[in-house]
């Protein structure tokens, strides 16, 4: 899926190097490790109560995802992206998941597939009219999610989930802000109506609409929100 939300479950059957990895990219993730922290490669094998060879192997990985700078015998600093970066990074996701729903229209979908995400529209639609933004946010994630997740592109997921990671954070520390998302919701049913109709081109012409809605709207949010992390 393309917004997988972070998860430490499991994690005790994994092997060192990738316990160190996920359990660092929690935290990271959820902000427990902020942007701009700075730590040695010691004091994270301390936090995570393992030795420092497969905390190294975690770090080299989360480098690549672009969520930490390595330093040798400097140790790490969570990456801290400015306003700037994350609306190129949606420039890029928003394009990759539009091309998604196209595919995913292409395909087709089952009568079991379309009853899950009606169903999560539908739990969408009452958390609006209750004002749960949190919720609604999550299962927005949900929604996104399964419709990436029947594109039948492993290649395209899988960019998907590396930019997500990227913008998680920030897009967290916007959710209280948002207004009720009514128009999404909207879109939302528009959208999967198309793909259950088979019909590419309007699933890909309504996708790219609610994409650069929402899009210019998370963007706004995130330069009024003056404690968002920017480099200096």
């Amino acid at each position: 899926m393309s917004r997988p939300r972070p998860s430490l479950q499991g994690i005790a059957k994994m092997p060192a190097r990738d316990r160190a990895y996920h359990e660092l990219k929690f935290r990271i993730l959820e902000g427990r490790l902020p942007p701009g922290t700075t730590l040695l490669e010691t004091e994270v094998a301390s936090l995570l109560s393992l030795s420092r060879t497969p905390v190294r192997e975690a770090l080299i990985r989360l480098e690549e995802d672009g969520l930490v700078d390595v330093r040798p015998r400097h140790g790490i600093t969570v990456k801290a992206l400015s306003v700037e970066e994350i609306e190129q990074i949606y420039q890029v996701f928003s394009t990759l998941e539009v091309k998604a729903a196209q595919l995913t229209a292409r395909r087709g979908i089952t009568t079991a597939d379309h009853d899950r995400l009606d169903g999560i529209l539908t739990q969408m639609e009452r958390a609006s009219k209750r004002g749960d933004i949190e919720a609604w946010s999550e299962l927005d994630d949900e929604f996104h999610s399964e419709l990436v997740g029947l594109c039948g592109n492993p290649r395209l997921q899988a960019m998907l989930r590396q930019l997500w990671d990227l913008q998680y954070h920030a897009r967290r520390a916007i959710t209280k802000l948002r207004p009720l998302p009514i128009v999404s919701d909207r879109e939302h049913r528009a959208i999967l109506a198309a793909i259950a109709a088979g019909n590419e081109e309007e699933a890909t012409r309504l996708h790219q609409q609610h994409r650069d809605r929402a899009d210019e709207q998370l963007v706004s949010l995130l330069r009024q929100k003056t404690t968002f992390p920017t480099k200096a």
